[in-house]
């Protein structure tokens, strides 16, 4: 099976193009063979290009302990970049189906831009009942801080910092990660230090996959969080560990933008 090694700022994807390649019987298993980065391919997530009936192509998220994913920001990316390199589409727009919706990818030159879709402030990710979870004091690992709570598709939940410390990152993310009495389907958490009114750092803990380099849906997340918090400007540049992406919830269609670059590191052949 032919595949590709991408990023999207050090967020990284084995990709592989599931339209004229057969899939293995048991992806949990392939995925996280592949996902093992000692005794595979190793990755943050692998991302499947399938055929779409209702948009121009389909992208499948797993993590690589085998678990699914609703969307991945910087996948997203990744994989409008690598349909357009591989001769997939002679479109420089693309309309993807995945299982937050679809979501449309731009090429912009050497980055891509994406229409995240507007964020969501109830759903089935949490159990609070209120109709936004700004600022909320939230009692972890013997601390109380504050989470803002926001979907794009996928769950997240966004905590603003005067330090981003490996204590809160590598320490009360996993716990809230998966405390399922708040969040049955687990979540992602991301670490946020405002930097100015268009700046801001992050560091993310993933569900499913730890600590990664980036994360487009958490970034996408942050940007409105921080607008709610009265912290930012609706546009911003987020500084992640692997790299920038610059930020837009506008309010004229209430639609987060992401724009950030997506890059090939590698090809190879899976042994089976």
């Amino acid at each position: 099976m032919q595949f590709t090694k991408m990023h999207g700022c050090g967020n990284d994807f084995v990709v592989i193009d599931a339209i004229n390649q057969a899939l293995p019987a048991d992806m949990e298993a392939f995925c996280r063979r592949v996902g093992d980065r000692h005794f595979g391919v190793g990755c943050d997530q692998i991302l499947i290009v399938a055929p779409s009936q209702i948009a121009d192509f389909q992208m499948l998220i797993f993590n690589g302990d085998g678990s699914k994913v609703e969307m991945c920001g910087n996948g997203i990316r990744c994989m409008a970049r690598y349909v357009v390199d591989k001769g997939l589409t002679t479109k420089s727009k693309l309309d993807v189906e995945t299982l937050a919706g679809i979501i449309k990818p731009e090429i912009v030159g050497e980055l891509v831009c994406v229409d995240m879709g507007e964020p969501a402030f109830r759903t089935a990710n949490w159990t609070w009942d209120d109709e936004r979870v700004v600022a909320k004091p939230y009692s972890v690992g013997g601390r109380t801080i504050p989470i803002t709570l926001v979907s794009m598709g996928n769950p997240h939940c966004v905590s603003f910092h005067e330090e981003l410390t490996d204590e809160l990152v590598l320490g009360i993310g996993p716990q809230i990660e998966n405390d399922l009495a708040h969040f049955p389907k687990r979540i992602n958490v991301e670490f946020i230090r405002r930097v100015s009114a268009t700046e801001l750092d992050m560091r993310v803990w993933e569900r499913g996959a730890g600590e990664t380099l980036a994360c487009g849906t958490g970034a996408s997340a942050s940007c409105v969080a921080a607008v709610l918090n009265a912290l930012t400007e609706r546009k911003v540049t987020i500084h992640l560990t692997g790299g920038d992406l610059q930020l837009e919830w506008r309010e004229a269609d209430n639609h987060v933008y992401m724009t950030g670059p997506a890059a090939t590191v590698f090809e190879g052949t899976l042994a089976e």
